[in-house]
């Protein structure tokens, strides 16, 4: 963790309880390491490098995904023991907070900074950084530089010194970095060296900014957070209840309570985690979404559909709680002036047939990333919001131009297209047709009828680094006589039907 002071301390720590201390480990985000333990960093391992190189540097590399509300969370902690020491904390980013540094009262600010790390270490985070200088990003690049459970103090007025000799990367704008790169700027103190007026002119604003920070000029003071309000609540029963709708029924008061009091700050839920208690022990807990935000009679029905599922609690209830994991401003869920906002009786409908045929068995339909339409298809219980697990506004080589098929099989029917002397089209492996579609079927005993035109191939090679999940695939497009259109893909020699265009 690393700490900023005005005198500015920044603490930079590792997020408690991700790994055991002293493992390598990494963060990966959109395929390149976004962080990397000490231990991760001996063996070679970089931020920005991809997840192969990382692996082959390190081969027991340890590798999670980027989740900034899990880190959030998990950094409260942190913050909770720095404010028990000096208050007006302010979060950077999980990881990373600015302070002013106490040091009348701990006796100068080398001692400030031993007493922090000496918190921190006691609570199990032992990769923590303090850098202490004039603003926020001295303050940042001496943490970095900090030996772990040590500080870096930056002399008063001497940031721009500090800063002369580091490279422009720290800076931590890919754009302009390479912009200087290609300009022969290889240090903070050449880009600091320029006029300010032409860096204004040159990078605009953002970049003006960049050119004070390099100057040690930080305009940025450090506002401590406001702890928020409590919002979680509780149900407490007793005697503990076994019936789902004794529970579910006596959970309304403090359903509504929760909605208000977040209602009062003038916040909503979108995400709540639910968690059920049986014999004074967790016995279930599960995290609901929904696609606006939770009101009271949302609540209990998810409070239903929890207690309701196969093996979820196994005795009488003694505790519910409710604890919001997301909150949002409620201005960006109103309903417009006019109108237009969302229909209540649709939801009201929808949750009375998932209230009788089960939460899973009502759902909607989502569009998410992929090459082919079925992987495009995310079906979502209705009254969730859809986690996408591949966006789509990547890039996917091999996908389908528009417009997309209007039917898409479940699975895939056997079909056949042959050429001019009846034999089977195929795919070369350079991706070239083996003859010109002439006739084809779209299911199995059906007649050939002729081609009335097509497109493709469009080849695909999944997942060609698994052996046992690979697959080479080419799609197209047959259109009939008839009229009807398809989307057909030919494997290994024999062709299936996919989908059809309506």
């Amino acid at each position: 963790m690393e700490t900023a002071s005005a005198r500015t301390a920044t603490a930079r720590t590792a997020i408690p309880g991700s790994v055991p201390a002293g493992s390598p480990a990494a963060v990966f985000d959109k395929g390149q390491v976004l962080a990397c333990s000490l231990s991760a960093r001996a063996e070679g391992v970089r931020r920005g490098m991809r997840r192969r190189d990382a692996q082959s540097r390190c081969p027991d590399l340890a590798i999670f995904d980027h989740n900034p509300d899990a880190e959030a969370r998990a950094f409260e902690a942190v913050l909770d023991e720095i404010e028990a020491l000096s208050p007006g904390v302010a979060p950077l980013r999980p990881g990373l907070c600015a302070l002013r540094v106490p040091s009348r009262y701990y006796g100068g600010e080398a001692e400030a900074a031993a007493v922090i790390a000496e918190r921190l270490v006691g609570v199990g985070v032992w990769d923590c950084r303090i850098g202490i200088a004039d603003g926020l990003f001295a303050a940042e690049q001496a943490a970095r530089r900090a030996l772990p459970q040590d500080s870096l103090i930056v002399a008063p007025g001497g940031s721009a010194d500090f800063l002369r000799d580091l490279p422009v990367d720290v800076l931590d704008d890919p754009e302009l970095i390479g912009l200087l790169r290609r300009m022969g700027l290889r240090t903070v103190g050449d880009f600091a060296a320029l006029a300010g007026r032409d860096v204004h002119t040159r990078f605009g604003a953002h970049g003006a900014l960049l050119h004070r920070f390099s100057r040690g000029q930080d305009p940025q003071p450090v506002s401590g957070r406001k702890p928020p309000p409590d919002f979680e609540r509780s149900l407490m029963l007793e005697p503990p209840l076994e019936l789902v709708e004794p529970i579910a029924f006596s959970l309304r008061t403090t359903a509504e309570q929760f909605v208000a009091d977040l209602a009062d700050q003038g916040l909503v839920c979108t995400t709540v985690r639910i968690e059920v208690d049986c014999d004074g022990a967790l016995a279930s807990m599960r995290s609901w979404l929904h696609p606006r935000w939770f009101g009271s009679s949302d609540l209990i029905d998810r409070v239903r559909w929890q207690l309701s599922a196969e093996g979820a609690v196994s005795a009488p209830v003694d505790c519910i709680r409710l604890i919001p994991e997301v909150v949002e401003p409620l201005g960006d869920h109103a309903d417009s002036l006019f109108g237009a906002g969302h229909d209540e009786r649709v939801d009201r409908g929808l949750a009375r047939v998932q209230s009788m045929v089960g939460h899973e068995a009502v759902v909607s339909v989502a569009v998410q990333g992929g090459r082919g339409p079925a992987d495009r298809q995310l079906m979502v219980p209705w009254g969730e919001r859809a986690v996408v697990a591949r966006p789509s506004g990547l890039p996917w080589p091999g996908s389908l131009p528009p417009p997309a098929p209007a039917t898409v099989f479940a699975t895939p029917q056997e079909a056949l297209v042959v050429g001019a002397e009846g034999y089977p089209v195929g795919v070369s492996g350079r991706g070239m047709v083996t003859a010109e579609p002439m006739r084809f079927r779209a299911a199995a005993g059906e007649a050939l009828q002729p081609v009335a035109s097509w497109a493709g191939p469009w080849p695909i090679d999944e997942l060609w680094w698994d052996g046992a999940a690979a697959r080479r695939i080419a799609r197209f497009q047959v259109v009939g006589v008839d009229g009807s259109a398809w989307l057909m893909i030919v494997e290994n020699g024999h062709w299936w039907v996919e989908a059809k265009y309506d």
